[in-house]
């Protein structure tokens, strides 16, 4: 009984204390333009209290007459109001081209994301894939002719092509279930660089919102509202390289924004056998304020890109003259991919405190991709070429509900979300062919149905120098199984759900020093060709982690981070694509440091470094025998880079991956690489004239590698060790665009 009552004392006195408000005034925050400006910092500097403007600059504060108020974000002047007997408030901010002067440490979860946005300012970008290079020690390799998704590296994770690692853009997912060649698979290919507006990312199992797939993190990507101009772009390079870029403005004015943007890329890249690589990218968005609470946003896009490859190559070969470094065993490799896509959000403000945001999506996507890992290992007379395919429609849809509040000792927000998501995937297929016309033999082929049912709940709680972050995530997952190679009608059907907890605790020391410590729960679900296999268990491997660590400036023009991490991954069994079989995989303990740092010493003059070095294990094997094969374990990326008030710009930058082991035992290593990158260019008028060099000392590197077990058609056994794709060597291309 005792228990009882305080219990219900202890609600009321909550209520109670929630309850008892301030006065607040509210306001909107701008560019001049009259864009709105999202996350843009706003503080009462005599009571300490702050918040952030919303997707459509909006923000409410507690505040008193002649309070001062403090607003900032990153690449713009500050700005500074009194408050007196109005209650609503229009700020304009001026962009500027000091960016680490402006940033405040403040009570943010997501404060990482200001070493991305510096990148986005500053760094160039070659290609879409470049786009993931924005988030602090993530690595990508590219092993088959350009259109073939990225393998990404992060905190000890070879993570293939998205497995542990949650993509999206525009609050569309990019990463696909049961694929027909790897789980999670992430192709960015159709995201036009010069679209994107801003990169948030987060590493490990912290974000209540990022479900599947979120255990190294997540990295999400937001195209522009509206251009400032049109542009015309050209880039011509070796290797038969050539891109195009037209973004043209359709509607521009304070209510309504519209665009278009195209892309054309093609080259035959640097291999002996030309890759034939071409790309085509569209894409249209609207932006309009339909009413005072209103803000709707519809944009559609259109991918394809097809592609020859020379694949991974094996050490042999080029050691016994048999091929060149760019040769090929079999030149047959390649494929073709489309996406075609659909995004709708509104975003409608219900008061000054509570806002309601949704998201309708569709795609539809073709992927067909012909490999060749082993040559002649399986099939000594017709190779082991394979073939896998998929036509898959994705269709979801998320609500998100915000408050925020602000009471006399607490202010923050929380929020309530419902996702759902299906995947129909449908004659998904691996066969073993010839010269990619030929089916030999059918491995595997089904149709696929996997629908995610997720609802979650997260927090902000502001205690003075306090923030407290907790939330809960439910998803619940249905997998559907139907066999296309049994005579009989067989459609097998699991179903599965998983509880995500996370706990993320900030303290400001001082207005320049953060500390923080997070923990969580995420995962990644299975393919579900595994989850029928194994009767729907140990198909949901959990992801356990923590992470503590600082943001501090030092000084106005330095910012830096430093975090101490953990990660434990559970059991699971993998399926893998490449050979329609499933195989375990076992528990799992990786741990590390990650550092950053941001040095902006003049206006115009940036440097950027990131460190990273990782311990990754399998848990219950021998010592010596328990190495993660392909698990970076040090990487560093640093550049220098000019943006002068008179039109010059340029930059210099490196990045470097250690030596690791490719195998369990560690007998078997890949080799790292240290490559350097040049970008130069002047901006005159309405014409921008540039030039950048990758790899400027044409150093010979590996951009992916396995240990792989193969042999050649000359050979009588079998030979286990590295089989490699070659980095880009010295590649020159010019660069000239026009902005009206």
């Amino acid at each position: 009984m005792a228990s009882k009552s305080y219990t219900l004392f202890l609600a009321f006195f909550l209520c109670s204390f929630l309850s008892f408000g301030q006065i607040t005034i509210s306001g909107k925050i701008t560019d001049s333009k009259n864009n709105a400006i999202s996350e843009a910092y706003i503080l009462n500097i005599e009571s300490g209290q702050h918040t952030h403007s919303d997707t459509q600059g909006n923000f409410i504060i507690a505040a008193s007459k002649n309070d001062s108020i403090k607003i900032h974000h990153l690449g713009y002047t500050t700005a500074y109001f009194k408050v007196d007997s109005k209650q609503n408030y229009t700020v304009r901010l001026q962009t500027k081209m000091n960016l680490i002067d402006e940033i405040v440490i403040a009570p943010k979860i997501n404060a990482l994301s200001i070493f991305s946005e510096i990148n986005t300012r500053v760094n160039p970008v070659n290609s879409s894939q470049d786009l993931l290079r924005y988030v602090p020690g993530l690595f990508i390799g590219q092993h088959a002719g350009g259109g073939k998704a990225e393998q990404i590296f992060l905190r000890g994770f070879d993570i293939d092509h998205g497995t542990d690692i949650n993509v999206s853009v525009d609050g569309m997912p990019v990463n696909l279930v049961s694929h027909a060649h790897g789980q999670g698979y992430s192709d960015l290919h159709f995201i036009i660089p010069e679209t994107v507006a801003g990169v948030q990312f987060g590493k490990g199992p912290y974000t209540t919102s990022k479900g599947n797939f979120s255990t190294a993190g997540f990295v999400s990507f937001n195209t522009k509202d509206q251009l400032q101009d049109n542009i015309i772009k050209a880039e011509i390079g070796q290797f038969n390289t050539q891109r195009l870029v037209g973004m043209f403005k359709i509607l521009d004015s304070e209510k309504e924004s519209a665009y278009i943007a195209s892309e054309y890329l093609g080259t035959d890249g640097a291999f002996d056998s030309p890759q034939l690589f071409t790309r085509i990218n569209l894409m249209g968005k609207y932006v309009g304020q339909l009413s005072a609470k209103n803000r709707f946003k519809a944009i559609v896009s259109y991918f394809n890109s097809e592609w020859d490859a020379s694949g991974q190559i094996p050490q042999r070969a080029l050691d016994n003259g048999l091929i060149s470094r760019f040769g090929a065993i079999d030149d047959t490799e390649g494929g073709e991919t489309s996406r075609k896509n659909i995004i709708l959000n509104n975003e409608y403000q219900i008061d000054k405190q509570s806002g309601l945001s949704t998201t309708l999506y569709y795609s539809r996507y073709d992927f067909l991709l012909y490999s060749n890992f082993t040559f002649f290992l399986n099939d000594p007379e017709n190779g082991d070429q394979i073939k896998q395919s998929e036509t898959r429609e994705i269709y979801g849809v998320t609500n998100t509900y915000k408050h925020k509040f602000y009471e006399d000792q607490v202010n923050g927000d929380y929020e309530f979300g419902i996702a759902l998501r299906n995947d129909q995937s449908r004659n998904n297929k691996l066969s073993h062919t010839l010269n990619r016309e030929e089916v030999l033999d059918s491995l595997s082929l089904g149709n696929i149905n996997e629908t995610n049912y997720s609802v979650f709940a997260n927090a902000n709680f502001h205690f003075g120098k306090w923030t407290l972050n907790p939330g809960l995530r439910l998803d619940y997952f249905k997998f559907m199984y139907e066999d296309g190679l049994t005579e009989a009608y067989i459609n097998t059907a699991e179903n599965k759900a998983i509880l995500s907890p996370k706990l993320n605790i900030l303290y400001n020391l001082k207005d320049n020093v953060q500390l923080y410590l997070k923990s969580g729960k995420s995962f990644h679900s299975n393919d579900t060709r595994v989850v029928v296999q194994q009767a729907g268990k140990e198909i949901l491997p959990a992801a356990y982690g923590s992470d503590l660590g600082f943001i501090w400036k030092p000084v106005p023009k330095l910012i830096l981070n430093t975090a101490f991490w953990y990660l434990y991954l559970e059991q699971e069994f993998v399926y893998v694509g490449d050979e329609a079989v499933v195989e375990p995989s076992g528990k799992t303990v990786r741990k590390g440091i990650d550092f950053s740092l941001r040095y902006q010493p003049f206006n115009w003059l940036n440097y950027d470094l990131d460190v990273n070095g990782t311990l990754a294990r399998a848990k219950d094997e021998p010592d010596g025998e328990d190495y993660i094969p392909l698990a970076p374990d040090f990487t560093f990326t640093s550049g220098i880079n000019v943006i002068h008030p008179s039109g010059i710009y340029g930059g210099l930058h490196v990045r470097h991956m250690n030596s690791r082991a490719a195998n369990e035992d560690n007998s078997i290593i890949a080799e790292g690489y240290t490559v350097f990158d040049f970008n130069a260019g002047y901006r005159w008028n309405h014409f921008d004239f540039g030039l950048a060099i990758q790899n400027i000392f044409d150093t010979d590197w590996n951009e992916t590698q396995f240990a792989t077990t193969s042999r050649l058609a000359f050979e009588d056994k079998p030979v286990e060790e590295i089989h490699f794709t070659p980095g880009t060597p010295f590649f020159l291309k010019g660069i000239i665009s026009y902005r009206f």
